[in-house]
């Protein structure tokens, strides 16, 4: 499933004699479908030094630390350039990267918001920001700004420790007159992530406040990821009542989900979580990842694969159903599925950056994909009732499992090409007829 995009027709929507096309649906291509998200946009930049390095600009071994201000960053970032110490140097930022993905594999348009610097210099960090974001991202929307966008540094000591130094730059000064609310409101989805409203006094959190408050109102669903563990422990409270308040898919991985819920069980943080939104993606490493959502107890569809067992009995019963908001259920229930990862995951795994935005991007995708069709193909048996997804949870499973994997098994967390086509499976045949 690679649409939207231009597609063969027959190949991508099978029909049969019960469910043909409409006449003026024929040529879908005039359907403008696109997702939009808003970034705090910066750039990882990693870099092999010694020891010295570390003392010479004041970074303590092995910890996370914010730079004193963007001099020192800037210091920082010319002395590793001067001395050939860098290694890597790719865009970053959750949203960013997820908004790449999905253009990638869905060959469509996404709309990404945020700041970017009005003077840009061959080979600075602004410049391979753009190097490194697909063109079917559309960044004409970006607010311009005098000074640098965010870096994030990790320099590497030859024992293999990992330093992190943080400089925000202008990443934050996005404002709120940059979102433009036509625009939010035409799209088939909303991406949001909690870095952007860990603190409510910078003009980045009023932005993200007005897009989903313009999502909301035209019924655009609201995808959330969680940020960091520390972060959701520390705003607990604020982030459960914007959970509660405008997201419809929360993403976020085991660890964010236990600072959330105080629950250490992905399945019991998943329902806990399922209280507050329509649909948890929820990743967690080795065990692989977790899907659950609401469906209606009337269109519930067992699964044939084998049925298992956890801290909530057979949870996987139903899933091969399709995702719904609990809204639009008449009687909604909660349904779980649960995937390892693709092939026990990579032989080698350089990077873990970005599986799980890898994932999401995945599942926005298929979101997208079932808007699109919606519009294409309004009379199509898919949609005689309000779903999500255009596929099921296990179907929506195996893809973002794929993605993940594919992300994994490179050193940059952004996909530099689409995955190979699925097979349609047997379940995924009962939705197209």
């Amino acid at each position: 499933m690679k649409f939207p995009g231009q597609r063969k027709i027959k190949h991508y929507f099978p029909v049969n004699a019960d469910n043909r096309f409409d006449r003026e649906s024929v040529a879908f291509g005039h359907v403008n479908t696109y997702v939009t998200g808003i970034d705090q946009n910066m750039v990882d930049i990693t870099a092999q030094v010694d020891d010295a390095v570390l003392e010479e600009f004041g970074l303590l071994k092995g910890v996370s630390q914010l730079l004193a201000d963007d001099a020192a960053a800037e210091r920082l970032y010319t002395y590793l350039l001067k001395h050939e110490l860098i290694e890597e140097e790719f865009a970053g930022g959750t949203i960013g990267n997820t908004l790449h993905n999905y253009s990638v594999l869905a060959d469509d348009s996404s709309i990404q918001f945020g700041v970017m610097s009005e003077n840009i210099i061959i080979g600075t960090s602004a410049y391979r920001y753009l190097c490194n974001t697909s063109s079917k991202v559309d960044l004409t929307h970006l607010q311009p700004v005098s000074g640098a966008i965010g870096r994030a540094f990790a320099l590497i000591t030859p024992d293999g420790e990992r330093t992190f130094g943080i400089s925000p730059g202008m990443m934050n000064e996005l404002s709120a007159r940059y979102i433009p609310s036509d625009v939010v409101a035409g799209g088939s989805a909303l991406l949001l992530c909690a870095y952007t409203l860990a603190n409510p006094d910078l003009p980045i959190y009023d932005a993200t406040v007005k897009a989903a408050q313009v999502a909301k109102e035209n019924h655009v669903p609201v995808v959330m990821t969680m940020g960091s563990r520390q972060m959701v422990a520390a705003r607990r409270e604020e982030f459960t009542a914007f959970l509660d308040e405008y997201v419809n898919v929360a993403a976020m991985n085991e660890e964010e989900a236990e600072a959330l819920t105080g629950l250490g069980d992905p399945l019991m943080a998943s329902e806990a979580i399922l209280d507050l939104v329509d649909m948890v993606l929820l990743t967690a490493g080795p065990a692989g990842l977790y899907l659950s959502g609401y469906s209606d107890r009337d269109l519930l569809r067992q699964s044939n694969n084998p049925i298992r067992s956890g801290s909530i009995g057979d949870f996987n019963r139903y899933e091969f159903s399709r995702p719904m908001l609990r809204a639009q259920c008449e009687d909604a229930v909660k349904v779980f599925a649960q995937i390892d990862p693709y092939m026990g995951g990579p032989e080698r795994i350089s990077n873990t950056n970005g599986a799980g935005d890898g994932a999401l991007a995945a599942v926005v995708h298929d979101i997208a994909a079932n808007d699109f069709h919606r519009k294409v193909l309004p009379t199509s048996g898919k949609h005689v009732n309000q779903y999500l997804t255009y596929s099921s949870f296990a179907q929506v499973c195996k893809y973002a499992n794929r993605v993940s994997y594919q992300v994994l098994a490179q050193s940059s967390p952004r996909l530099s090409r689409g995955l190979p086509e699925r097979e349609d499976s047997l379940e995924e045949a009962y939705w197209d007829r």
